[in-house]
């Protein structure tokens, strides 16, 4: 008897599309990228959706052994149903979840968009659920796993956005500052762009007084959603201070 999982692979493997299979690692560069069925991601959402109506009637804990298996093959799309099925928990988290989702980012993921997936949705409502668990992420910026150090602001564009964690936001951006990796970067831009959809001021006037040592990359990420005259003066002066 197939068990859900099965099923999942067998449907994912019966709406492989050979371009979307040739298209998807043009995304990631070389080493990073995953292996993918080259399944569209709405298709993927659709198999996701069906799966949860299998599995409603399972415990969390049984749930959440079915996503570590997902994760557990490195498929892109495996990882994409998997999240959708922690997220459809998100009423159930508790704070012993952490430990769960720290294993996954440490152990499965290991590209930028699955650590996007888990992060934005899953693990930022359990940050806003449990606050107190934002003293890791700062622990996860100083950490030698790539992913980890992404994690850290990722996590947090969905609370920035709605105007939560200012100052943990800049401690995070401030920690990360100098990494010399740009997915790190681009994701601690991000961070600090979502922020400052609800403090635009008060981000501008941090990437001003930092902007000599944040790399250009992230600089380009905050300001991005500021207007015009805010950018200009931005750059005019990250120009200045590059001709001293």
């Amino acid at each position: 008897m197939k068990t859900v999982i099965d099923q999942i692979r067998q449907m994912l493997k019966e709406s492989i599309d050979e371009k979307t299979r040739t298209t998807a690692k043009r995304y990631f560069k070389e080493n990073e990228a995953p292996k993918v069925y080259g399944v569209r991601m709405a298709e993927v959402n659709r198999i996701a959706k069906y799966g949860l109506q299998q599995i409603k009637s399972l415990s969390k804990k049984q749930i959440f052994e079915n996503c570590e298996e997902l994760w557990s093959t490195g498929f892109l799309e495996e990882a994409a149903v998997a999240c959708t099925w922690s997220e459809s928990l998100h009423k159930q988290y508790e704070p012993a979840d952490f430990q769960i989702f720290e294993y996954w980012v440490r152990n499965y993921v290991s590209n930028w968009a699955a650590c996007d997936m888990l992060c934005i949705h899953t693990i930022g409502t359990f940050m806003m659920m449990y606050p107190e668990y934002i003293n890791e992420l700062k622990k996860w910026a100083t950490s030698s796993n790539l992913w980890e150090r992404r994690a850290s602001s990722v996590i947090l564009i969905i609370p920035a956005r709605k105007g939560l964690f200012l100052n943990d936001i800049f401690q995070i951006a401030l920690i990360l500052l100098h990494d010399n990796n740009d997915l790190v970067q681009k994701g601690y831009g991000w961070m600090l762009k979502a922020a400052s959809e609800a403090y635009q001021k008060e981000v501008f006037d941090f990437v001003v007084k930092h902007k000599t040592n944040m790399p250009r990359t992230a600089l380009r990420y905050a300001i991005e959603k500021m207007p015009k005259d805010m950018r200009d003066e931005a750059m005019r002066r990250e120009s200045a201070s590059k001709l001293k």
